[in-house]
């Protein structure tokens, strides 16, 4: 069905336009309609608030959990959609389902889940993060040791055998590059698997040394590696030093101090900064813990953590981030919401149909109220209020 929405400020990923309306149909962006302008075959107009903004839908590439489901412990296509319709409340229209550490059973049965998801239309799920096993030992944070590992011929067949099982989906696998060889990972990112450097002590010439190989991530910089020095910058020095990756930064106020966030933002090339939510369970709920690996994470003065105060993933959500980037970093609006949208989209190589508003990209879109909460969204050109 062909729609107008009227009446709203649009940002198109690049500038904020008034006085435009947008046709939408076929889950598809028609055109940006310029004012005065009556298109044909309009079917339904849809009358939006003046002061509100339409924008690209946003883009998550590390979610745990949300609304009362960790993938963990769910690692379902229902637990996989359920995270992604507790997410799709905060302007998320699009995320990769987050495992992290656990058995290689679970794995497989999250890959699975991640696979029958992503194949339906609308569900936002768009593949699938794996966030370990093979990570440093030193730098497990609050994931589980006992499952912490090296690949073995099993694990490359697996994981490189999925973006095939899963088209138009992505695959991301967070690894520390000291631990897996170079031939590991060329046959993965030959395969079509996105990788990402954390959880790791290596040193900065050895995460360059992945980067050349084409390595394209760092996964929530600065949490998870060691802290930068001046003779020994370490990964998050690389990922400060070195213009190709793109950088996931949980802009929760709590993971990363303000100043560390502006010294990334100036260190980085634009659109190399993305915001992640690292989203456990609780986010959509009002639950003040759960449980992960058998251990109790907290809930507490906007932390999750463990009873001796390791952070556990994030209480966070997009839409707060995007304000969180405005608010702590100083970021304009126009670049807070390219980081949510635009450059994960980039990222994950979607930029073809993604993180902008424009003829011929998906439909998927967040209405945002004035002081940037979430009014609702559109999937597909399928509205839901938040």
């Amino acid at each position: 069905m062909r729609q107008l929405l009227t009446g709203a400020r649009i940002f198109t990923g690049e500038t904020i336009l008034d006085g435009r309306s947008l046709l939408v149909g076929d889950g598809r962006i028609l055109d940006i309609v310029a004012p005065g302008r009556t298109p044909p075959e309009v079917v339904r107009t849809v009358a939006l608030e003046a002061g509100d903004l339409l924008a690209p839908g946003f883009l998550d590439i590390q979610v745990n959990g949300g609304g009362g489901v960790l993938f963990n412990e769910k690692p379902t296509p229902e637990g996989a959609l359920a995270i992604a319709a507790a997410h799709r409340r905060f302007g998320t229209t699009g995320l990769l389902p987050t495992i992290i550490t656990d058995t290689p059973d679970r794995h497989r049965a999250a890959a699975g889940a991640a696979v029958k998801a992503a194949a339906q239309p609308g569900s936002g799920v768009l593949g699938i993060h794996f966030e370990g096993p093979f990570i440093s030992p030193q730098r497990v944070g609050a994931h589980d040791p006992r499952f912490v590992r090296a690949p073995d011929e099993d694990d490359l067949a697996f994981i490189g055998g999925l973006p095939a099982r899963m088209p138009g989906g992505r695959v991301l696998l967070t690894l520390a590059p000291e631990c897996v060889e170079d031939a590991a990972l060329s046959r993965l990112m030959a395969a079509g698997v996105i990788l990402s450097v954390g959880h790791t002590m290596a040193s900065a010439e050895r995460v360059v040394e992945a980067f050349d190989l084409g390595v394209r991530g760092v996964t929530h910089l600065y949490n998870a590696m060691p802290g930068i020095a001046n003779r020994q910058p370490g990964p998050a020095g690389a990922a400060l030093g070195d213009g190709r990756p793109w950088c996931g930064l949980i802009a929760d106020g709590h993971h990363v101090h303000p100043l560390m966030m502006r010294a990334a933002l100036a260190a980085r090339p634009r659109g190399r900064m993305m915001l992640v939510t690292d989203a456990m369970p609780p986010t959509g709920t009002d639950a003040d813990r759960f449980e992960l690996n058998g251990r109790t994470i907290y809930r507490r003065d906007g932390r999750l953590v463990l009873a001796d105060g390791t952070l556990a993933g994030a209480d966070l959500d997009m839409v707060t981030a995007v304000r969180n980037a405005g608010t702590l970093i100083g970021l304009p609006l126009e670049e807070s919401l390219r980081m949510a949208s635009l450059y994960p989209a980039e990222f994950l190589g979607m930029a073809d149909e993604r993180g902008r508003i424009a003829p011929g990209w998906r439909a998927d879109l967040v209405l945002l109220r004035p002081d940037l909460t979430v009014k609702g969204t559109w999937v597909e050109g399928e509205w839901r209020g938040a």
